[in-house]
């Protein structure tokens, strides 16, 4: 077994990164097994799962939505909040339940929580039913743990802890014939206070450019409409490929491969430059829409979280950005009752939230993460008082986003098709600058970028109708 550390990952050393190539193994060894894959967290999980659908594809399994049809169960995990860990616990319950009526069922998670020591040890005493735990380093080894669990049902953990490496050349199956996750780097080495990330994706490591413009350049091929480039902190791309070429290169040459649509995430206002901002408003296939996370209003609060920017530096990056590319829009995430954060500090948050009028933000109440600096932080700040600020916080978000909705009714804007809606006879598109719209059109429009005039507007979505 390979069981995480926490002390091995939090080292960083100077080796050069390590590039591999997937090997497809155990290609059509089952015949009419079934796998469930229940998906937590963000985009990076999201494309991990369309690697892990296709390895098991590979091996013959067919995917199905009903966790009771299955003959395989893959949780692919986030360690992000409490919240998170407690819903994974929920649904091993589920499959333990599940596996004493089928006893050749195979379960195992991957993911952020896979690679925690504190989980890896908790399974080892509570789940040894289960049949392994793969890391986030290791991908490619998912075909194995399954052959093995198909010969010998006993708990296997794959998950040591490590700087990492870039593996190129896994399969995909993608969620989308529309738009497409390409991963550009792994890993963070910004360490902030209370993130397990660092600790989990390893250090921080870019993929060759000439591996990603071909991979978007096949995908244009195939008809995608649309790239999302991925990493924990994808302004810092390129840093540790010892040779000049920045996220700014990276996102001219994708750019120039005619892909219609190309956003990105995560941006850390730390490494967000003024060359990034003027090749966004140069390009007219790179979409005006930024995620920023801010986290706090405070500068006191953000020294602590390990941020290295001030309220001030944040203001000044955000008006730059607003100034120079046309029609942006602006999202963030923030966080609520960081230890000891008092009612000055909050408010200080509600004035940043006034200067900005975000589009969007993700907002949170602080949740502790084992092995993190900020766990070991007293916090005399009630759960009452936090969930109290969030709803106060969650309120003015609400106002400005709804205000910046209103600005688009009855306007006519190009909406990327991507399918059918939740509401009865409509279909659903984003914006160039991501906002969802329900459309009423033909479906023969889906997979296409069309006129929207916008009839309706709701703080959260958008109602419209196709233009011919």
């Amino acid at each position: 077994m390979n069981i995480p550390n926490l002390k091995e990952a939090k080292k960083r050393t100077n080796k050069e990164v390590e590039t591999n190539y997937y090997e497809s193994k155990y290609q059509n060894i089952v015949n009419n097994k079934k796998y469930f894959l229940k998906t937590y967290g963000c985009q990076m999980n999201e494309h991990d799962s369309e690697n892990m659908k296709a390895i098991l594809e590979e091996m013959g399994f067919e995917e199905t939505e009903n966790m009771e049809n299955a003959d395989l169960v893959l949780l692919n995990t986030c360690s992000i909040r409490e919240n998170a860990h407690n819903k994974v616990f929920g649904m091993l319950g589920r499959a333990k339940h599940l596996k004493s009526t089928k006893i050749d069922l195979i379960v195992g998670i991957a993911g952020c929580m896979a690679q925690e020591e504190v989980v890896a040890q908790e399974i080892l005493k509570k789940y040894k039913w289960m049949d392994f735990v793969l890391g986030t380093h290791n991908i490619e080894q998912l075909s194995e743990l399954v052959y093995a669990s198909l010969k010998k049902h006993e708990l296997k953990i794959e998950a040591q802890s490590c700087e990492g490496k870039v593996i190129e050349g896994l399969p995909t199956t993608r969620n989308s014939k529309v738009k497409a996750f390409v991963n550009i780097m792994y890993g963070c080495d910004k360490f902030c206070t209370y993130c397990i990330v660092p600790y989990t994706r390893g250090k921080q490591r870019s993929r060759k450019p000439n591996d990603i413009i071909k991979e978007v350049e096949q995908l244009v091929k195939e008809g995608y409409q649309e790239v999302t480039l991925l990493g924990q902190n994808v302004n810092a791309y390129g840093k540790d490929l010892n040779i000049n070429y920045t996220m700014t290169d990276l996102l001219v040459d994708v750019a120039k491969t005619n892909i219609n649509r190309i956003r990105f995430v995560t941006s850390h206002p730390w490494d967000f430059t003024d060359d990034m901002i003027e090749t966004i408003a140069k390009y007219e296939n790179i979409m005006p829409s930024i995620h920023l996370p801010v986290q706090s209003g405070n500068n006191e609060i953000l020294k602590l979280m390990g941020r290295r920017y001030t309220k001030e530096e944040y203001l000044t990056l955000f008006n730059k950005i607003k100034r120079k590319i046309p029609n942006v829009s602006i999202t963030t995430d923030i966080i609520v009752g960081f230890p000891n954060e008092n009612e000055e500090q909050f408010n200080d948050t509600l004035d940043l939230v006034n200067k900005c009028k975000f589009d969007l933000a993700f907002t949170f109440i602080f949740s502790k993460r084992v092995g993190t600096p900020a766990e070991k932080m007293q916090d005399t700040i009630s759960i009452k008082e936090k969930e109290k600020r969030l709803y106060k916080l969650n309120e003015l978000i609400n106002k400005y986003a709804l205000e910046n909705n209103k600005k688009l009714l009855n306007k006519t804007v190009k909406v990327l098709v991507e399918g059918p809606s939740d509401k009865n006879d409509m279909l659903m598109g984003y914006t160039d600058t991501n906002k969802l719209v329900n459309l009423k059109g033909p479906n023969d429009i889906i997979g296409q970028i069309v006129d929207v005039k916008i009839t309706n507007i709701k703080t959260w979505s958008l109602d419209g109708e196709y233009v011919k």
